[in-house]
């Protein structure tokens, strides 16, 4: 029997340890969309990428420039020319290929620069939510976009307050 009261007694005291819990919402592409340096570094990262892969667009059309070139003249040339002129045309498909990597692969100059640009943004944010948690005894702040909520109340959703913060206001 004492056994089974102490066993009641530990399941409220966890029962009510866990309603005590508070929880926030964010909705962090709000947040983002309402801070103006962040539509600003997007401008950037737009340009630079269109001029990349206006570059990497140039070496694609030169190399097929090269290869029609190389159909219309393949009945003049000797095996070591045709040779030459495979080679070339190979060459300058893969540096396409390699500048593409370079600037848009996994660990390419636009996600460094991307990174480099966010890393301010996010720290600023981060902080803010940190110190709206630790004020409001928030024991959990979750984005409402990438944490699968299917349904949150919005009372609850603190990105206003996050961007009243940071100065910002909608």
């Amino acid at each position: 029997m004492k056994r089974f009261l102490v066993l009641i007694g530990l399941m409220l005291a966890m029962a009510s340890t866990a309603f005590s819990q508070k929880f926030a919402l964010v909705d962090m592409e709000y947040i983002l969309k309402n801070i103006p340096d962040y539509e600003m570094m997007n401008e950037q990262l737009d340009q630079v990428s269109k001029k990349w892969q206006n570059e990497i667009e140039a070496l694609e059309n030169e190399a097929q420039s090269m290869y029609k070139k190389y159909q219309s003249d393949l009945v003049f040339l000797s095996a070591a020319q045709k040779k030459a002129r495979e080679e070339a045309i190979v060459k300058k498909e893969q540096d396409a290929s390699d500048l593409k990597r370079k600037y848009f692969g996994p660990e390419g100059e636009l996600f460094k620069k991307r990174s480099d640009l966010m890393k301010p943004i996010q720290d600023e944010i981060w902080n803010a939510i940190k110190e709206i948690a630790k004020r409001n005894n928030y024991q959990m702040v979750l984005d409402r976009g990438t944490s699968g909520i299917i349904f949150a109340s919005p009372t609850i959703d603190i990105s206003d307050t996050v961007l009243s913060k940071m100065g910002f206001s909608k």
